[in-house]
């Protein structure tokens, strides 16, 4: 049986050494964001119950005695909000992390002689922890970082011989692209042209991480649409479960493997290829507006293109004529005139029906995002 041990502790050389003792041992790892807040960070120990708690200062210290133990060949438990916003503790296994980690390196012909990754997102989301899990499985160097820093990150590339990287759109706007051979682009969607070695990816902390790159399923993922364009998926990267207090993990796929992710989208079939994905968003994302379905992801996509807007988001607000208004808020370009809502009107309706062009456009200073790096689309649409 495994034990499981909370990682508490900044990115850094000593969490690499942390988890690959862990899992030298066969043990489970926890990574907690050392962002959290007294009270938060309690509250994910006391639903996680570790046995054992590695602080930031190094030091282990006991956890709950009667911790229950994790099945053998469980790797890593990690903590998501999902799409309600109550936490879940998702629990993948060796064998799970190691397949999703040899099908990304494999569609990215990585190779561990010349090679080099750089961790610089939060470990305690599977976008981050990704880099560094995939780089122990698979004896890829790696420099683990303490957190996002554009000169250094920037630099990277000449002054630790990174090839590779994960991020998310709003540290990407902030780097010079072109020393990395492949950045993986995940966290929220993207609709601003990037550099040919700029790869989107779509995936959840179920998976894994990034599934889908560049709209096209990894070697090993199967996809389907299931009843209301449901994205579903299977494959041998998918959590074995979600665990609770006491210890039991409820299997998160049907009786043939399928998980159904909760996302909205199609697949589009291509000319002597596999089919693309399209990804609409969660359910909840839909905006009904006079009666017609808006997705935010390609009247952001649209907006995006406008050279007067640095950032964007699309959500519906409540309207007593249409149902719900399509409201485009956005962070202005340095530089450039603010757009009015008569300029992006016409950008969406050049590509998109006029329906779904939006009605009312807010100026501000920032975007609300999660601590990994998505747009915080609930609390766009309440104003924050």
């Amino acid at each position: 049986m495994a034990r499981l041990i909370a990682l508490d502790l900044p990115g850094s050389p000593r969490f690499l050494d942390e988890l690959r003792r862990a899992w030298n041992a066969g043990d489970a790892v926890l990574p907690v964001d050392p962002r959290l807040p007294g009270p938060a960070r309690q509250a994910l120990l006391d639903a996680a119950r570790p046995h054992v708690v590695v602080g930031p200062d190094g030091r282990r210290s006991t956890g709950q005695a009667d911790a229950p133990p994790l099945r053998g060949g469980d790797a890593l438990v990690v903590a998501t909000s999902g799409s309600t916003g109550a936490p879940k503790l998702v629990v993948h296994t060796g064998a799970g992390l190691a397949a999703h980690a040899e099908a990304v390196h494999a569609h990215l012909g990585v190779d561990p002689a010349t090679d080099r990754w750089l961790a610089c997102l939060p470990l305690a989301h599977i976008g981050g922890l990704g880099v560094v899990v995939r780089s122990v499985l698979t004896a890829t160097p790696v420099d683990v970082l303490p957190g996002f820093d554009a000169d250094v990150v920037g630099d990277a590339p000449r002054t630790l011989g990174s090839t590779l990287v994960s991020l998310v759109p709003t540290a990407l706007d902030r780097i010079d692209p072109t020393g990395y051979r492949w950045i993986v682009l995940g966290g929220s969607a993207d609709g601003v042209r990037r550099p040919t070695n700029v790869v989107r990816t779509y995936g959840l902390t179920e998976t894994g991480g990034g599934i889908v790159y560049d709209d096209t399923a990894l070697p090993g993922v199967e996809l389907r649409i299931g009843s209301d364009d449901e994205i579903e998926v299977r494959g041998p990267m998918l959590a074995r479960g979600l665990r609770s207090p006491d210890g039991e993990v409820v299997g998160i796929t049907d009786d043939e493997g399928w998980f159904r992710t909760g996302d909205r989208g199609r697949l589009v079939a291509t000319t002597g290829g596999p089919s693309r994905l399209e990804v609409h968003g969660r359910a909840d994302d839909l905006i009904v507006t006079g009666g017609q379905n808006v997705w935010p992801a390609p009247v952001e996509a649209a907006i995006a293109e406008h050279p007067g807007v640095a950032e964007v988001a699309v959500v519906g607000r409540p309207d007593p004529e249409w149902g719900a208004a399509v409201v485009a808020v956005i962070v202005p370009r340095p530089g450039h005139p603010v757009p009015t809502l008569t300029d992006l009107r016409a950008v969406v309706r050049d590509v998109l029906p006029a329906y779904a062009a939006p009605k009312v456009v807010e100026v501000v200073d920032t975007l609300p995002r999660t601590p990994s790096g998505k747009v915080h689309r609930l609390m766009v649409s309440r104003g924050w």
